[in-house]
């Protein structure tokens, strides 16, 4: 694939990445062949921002983690009111991190 699109790619995506796997996508992205780019292109990613902000009003609820594709816990949260909030509270400061992660395992599988 062309530098610049991996460069476009990056700049328009790259903020729902870890940073430790950005490298990783790139050279993922330089193997990858064009036709796959406008896949990749069209892939849904989870904002880590609005699942954070999702988390706090809504995670007592489980939104956060049935978003993420976590059913398991969103039920578990959803019947426990976030485990008493405490796994509320939690989530609250790593649901973001868990979103990019699911990002990355997304991107992961196309390249």
């Amino acid at each position: 694939m062309e530098q610049q699109k991996i460069a476009n790619f990056m700049s328009a995506y790259g903020k729902y990445f870890p940073a430790d796997k950005m490298a990783y996508i790139e050279e993922g992205l330089a193997k990858c062949p064009d036709e796959k780019y406008n896949i990749l292109a069209t892939v849904n990613f989870k904002n880590p921002t609005a699942i954070t902000v999702l988390s706090i009003f809504f995670g007592g609820w489980g939104v956060d983690r049935f978003m993420l594709g976590q059913t398991g816990m969103g039920i578990l949260k959803f019947f426990t009111g976030g485990l008493f909030g405490i796994l509320t509270i939690i989530d609250w400061f790593t649901v973001g991190k868990k979103a990019k992660e699911w990002n990355y395992q997304e991107i992961a599988k196309r390249l």
